[in-house]
């Protein structure tokens, strides 16, 4: 016969539980708390937004001027990697066509003197990308005669992955799954070595690869959802605002295509120097101040 405080004592199991959520409830508040306090020290929204500004200002221009000097072919399969990765279709995926088609041939000497101007000006673009990755990882700025032809040899590289995207996304023939498989591996090792590139190599390899995982995959998922929601807001503004339309919607999809990157890179900082990640990969925790090298700052 039990006593009467036991008929009011909870069961073994519940306790147990209660136990855990009070521990648990902690864990999950702090770490959400890290992400935000992480998001905000890098002024997510406003870095996103700069590049969006950088990429339709300067980038697209650069697409434009190398298109002028591109054969026919290539610049059909630039329209054609554009709509894959925005996910364009209809009417103004026959602006975005018309629009590389008048480029027309350049091959003259202004011709080449408007590419490379247009070149230089998108350095402004590689510029503020490798300032976002600084402030992610507190670092200095790197001088500017270690940067220069990192900034020239991002957009080199940048305009040759744009390039091969509507091949690659469809596998190079051999079907969706393998078209997702190596659009997924060509985006995380671009932004893994764009990591790199543009920090200076002040930061080892393996702690950008969180980073780069987080940026990589939200994109190729911003780019295949695109192609649901993009055709029908492409052309819904197209209808409305007449060729002024797309232009509103294409820098919206880029402020949301750059709030995804600087967001993943800020977080695969936060996951890179924890120890939780430090135990995977075997090292101790990164601690990214101390990779920056005397001289780096400007």
């Amino acid at each position: 016969m039990s006593s009467g405080g036991d008929e009011h004592r909870p069961p073994r199991f519940g306790r147990a539980r209660s136990v855990l959520a009070a521990a648990r409830a902690p864990s999950v508040a702090g770490l959400i708390t890290r992400l935000t306090e992480r998001l905000l020290a890098v002024n997510t929204v406003e870095a996103a937004m700069r590049l969006a500004a950088q990429a339709f200002l300067t980038a697209l221009p650069l697409l434009m001027a190398v298109a002028a000097f591109a054969p026919e072919g290539m610049k059909g399969l630039l329209a054609d990697s554009v709509r894959s990765v925005v996910g364009v279709q209809g009417k103004a995926l026959g602006e975005v066509r018309r629009a590389l088609a008048a480029s027309g041939p350049a091959r003259n000497p202004s011709g080449a003197v408007g590419l490379v101007v247009a070149l230089v000006s998108a350095t402004a673009f590689s510029r503020a990308l490798q300032a976002v990755c600084e402030r992610c990882w507190k670092l200095p700025r790197a001088r500017i005669r270690v940067a220069a032809w990192r900034w020239l040899l991002w957009l080199l590289v940048w305009l040759a992955v744009l390039l091969v995207q509507a091949p690659l996304r469809r596998g190079f023939g051999t079907g969706i799954v393998s078209g997702l498989v190596l659009s997924l591996l060509s985006a995380v090792l671009l932004w893994w070595w764009t990591q790199h590139l543009l920090l200076g190599g002040r930061v080892r390899w393996l702690p950008l690869l969180p980073g780069a995982v987080l940026a990589g995959t939200g994109g190729v998922a911003l780019g295949y959802a695109s192609r649901l929601v993009m055709p029908l807001a492409m052309n819904r503004s197209l209808a409305d605002f007449g060729p002024l339309g797309p232009v509103f919607t294409l820098l919206s999809w880029l402020i949301a295509m750059f709030l995804i990157v600087v967001a993943g890179l800020a977080i695969g900082q936060l996951v890179a120097s924890s120890a939780w990640y430090a135990r995977q990969v075997g090292r101790p925790p990164d601690t990214p101040d101390s990779n920056a090298r005397p001289g780096d700052a400007p």
